[in-house]
């Protein structure tokens, strides 16, 4: 079999304009007064970080647009992901804009944050509904490619999985290059799976590679920028209604474990705190836990970042 390799130009595209647009839009961030807030109750090491540039999600994104057009009229599949991805990016941006410039430490206020998810969502499963021929089927990991219909419950299961998805990725995103790190991986698993199978959604995936990449290189530690809110919602919104694109949501607590994980730890302890006065990790989400226990935050960078490209191997196999 022939392989093309010119459906991985996006990712040179989207890298290009991320590595070029960084030294551009950093400086211009610090600038605006544009930096992080970082919590007092965390891990001391943190307190470093206070005044780094927030808001780098907007070189993704825009790295993630200017690639997309190229390719939109040949591969229009990819505009709902597109919608998806700006959507989210939109409310991060908002979130992330009340924090660093209106001194809000909190951001949006909670029910804010999600009225705007369910409604960049409800207009994705309306999408997905009345615009394509994918129904409301979902692939089986390990069962050769068996599709299981869900019927009604499809849509109720589509709002979980994208928002809970999206919040995973935002919890994700506590460390220098923790959650570019893990995407690139996510992302190149659903972009092998996206030429495999012909679907033609390939341009925008490989193009978030290409511009996570870029921004590694300014996002490892140290950070000289984060991608604040931005970005992580941005990525949990492609991430998942990609993964729906392919019909393939469930893999994501496969190649997407440490979103689940990140998330998962913050309802035990929460939960846990409020029936017992005390805590299973010694903070949460989980990377901090293990920050507190010793680990170096590059050492749970890169751990965390082994496991996702195993579990990616994984979720070929159960393709």
């Amino acid at each position: 079999m022939k392989f093309d390799f010119t459906v991985l130009l996006p990712v040179l595209i989207a890298f290009g304009i991320s590595v070029v647009l960084s030294p551009v839009m950093i400086p211009f961030l610090k600038k605006l007064k544009f930096g992080q807030f970082v919590r007092d109750d965390g891990p001391e090491s943190h307190l470093k970080k206070s005044g780094t540039p927030t808001m780098g999600g907007l070189i993704i994104l825009v790295s993630i647009v200017i690639t997309s057009l190229f390719y939109m009229k040949k591969n229009p599949v990819i505009l709902p992901v597109l919608f998806v991805t700006l959507g989210f990016g939109l409310v991060g941006f908002l979130d992330d804009y009340i924090k660093v410039v209106m001194k809000r430490s909190m951001g949006l206020r909670a029910w804010q944050k999600m009225a705007g998810q369910f409604v960049i969502t409800a207009v994705f499963a309306y999408y997905i509904a009345n615009y394509t021929e994918l129904g409301t089927s979902v692939i089986i990991p390990f069962t050769n490619g068996y599709e299981w219909d869900l019927g009604f419950w499809f849509y109720p299961f589509l709002f979980f999985v994208i928002i809970g998805t999206v919040n995973g990725t935002n919890f994700t995103d506590g460390l220098d290059g923790l959650l570019s790190s893990i995407t690139v991986l996510t992302s190149t698993f659903f972009t092998v799976i996206a030429i495999g199978t012909g679907s033609g959604i390939e341009p925008i995936t490989c193009a978030a590679v290409g511009a996570l990449l870029g921004f590694l290189v300014f996002n490892v530690y140290p950070a000289k920028v984060f991608m604040g809110d931005t970005g992580s919602l941005a990525l949990g919104g492609l991430i998942a209604s990609t993964a729906f694109m392919l019909k393939l949501p469930i893999f994501i607590v496969i190649v997407g474990f440490i979103y689940f994980v990140e998330v998962l730890s913050v309802i035990i302890q929460v939960l846990y705190f409020k029936k017992t006065g005390k805590r299973v990790f010694k903070m949460a989400p989980i990377h901090h836990h293990f920050e507190l226990c010793g680990w170096p935050e590059t050492k749970v960078v890169a751990i965390f970042s082994i496991v996702t490209a195993v579990l990616c191997l994984v979720g070929l196999i159960a393709f």
